[in-house]
């Protein structure tokens, strides 16, 4: 079974965080995803940075953008995870756009996920028809998990194709913005989180973008199974460091 499969069956509220590979510093992202694990994160994204991050708030576009002048590439990101499951056991996700895997090769890509021991792909713009007839096939021979996105805006037919054609957990996204956009959830929110819920999909939701302390972690998951922290994390990376990541995860749980 993969990871994120095995996370999700635990009897707790998942909590992920996301953050840029290479930033602050190119070679940071290890020493992050070793300390998040070690003070109870239960999932990380590792975005891999691209020059027009559509999805992504001005948080996360500035530290793509310092990733890319640090020299962060896909090469060096898997070089630099080549080693991460001889001391880290929780789920990894890498979370990109399509362009530079399409420019790896989106099978050699895949192979190599698998090689490292990463478990699941968010790609926000690869389309989901797209990829159940063109890449679930190739996805499912080196057993990663293709992390799609929903919005209050998808439909409830789209979101049971996605459900259909998915596993591990659906993404979430708060509202139809971009990441780090939001300051807490209000009715119209919480609203759609009850009515995701009551659909009863085979899949688990994860809330994502505009998370970003206690309060709102506790809303998110109130109906989710789990939520994700990005934009919140890369500020504190932006002004503490790497050295105070405890204090950051204490502050939410």
């Amino acid at each position: 079974m993969n990871r994120i499969e095995q996370k999700l069956q635990e009897d707790k509220k998942i909590l992920s965080i996301y953050f840029s590979a290479g930033y602050p510093n190119l070679n940071d992202t290890v020493q992050i995803i070793q300390d998040l694990e070690k003070n109870g994160i239960d999932l990380i994204e590792i975005g891999l940075p691209f020059s027009d991050p559509l999805a992504d708030g001005p948080t996360i576009q500035a530290s793509s953008t310092a990733a890319l002048h640090n020299g962060m590439t896909t090469q060096i990101l898997f070089d630099q995870l080549a080693a991460i499951r001889k001391t880290v056991s929780i789920p990894l996700i890498i979370m990109g756009y399509f362009n530079p895997m399409l420019q790896y090769g989106v099978e050699a890509f895949c192979q190599k996920c698998a090689e490292i021991g990463i478990d699941g792909l968010i790609i926000p713009d690869l389309p989901v028809a797209v990829y159940a007839e063109e890449y679930k096939a190739i996805f499912d021979k080196y057993g990663l998990i293709n992390i799609f996105l929903i919005t209050p805006q998808t439909s409830d037919e789209r979101i049971r194709f996605i459900d259909s054609v998915s596993s591990g957990f659906i993404y979430m996204v708060s509202s139809a913005s971009v990441t780090g956009s939001s300051a807490g959830f209000g009715n119209v929110q919480e609203d759609y989180f009850k009515r995701i819920a009551d659909m009863n999909l085979k899949n688990p939701q994860i809330v994502g973008f505009g998370i970003n302390n206690a309060e709102t972690f506790n809303q998110a998951t109130q109906y989710a199974k789990g939520a994700i922290i990005g934009s919140a994390f890369i500020k504190h990376l932006s002004e503490e460091g790497t050295t105070k990541i405890a204090d950051f995860v204490k502050a939410i749980r």
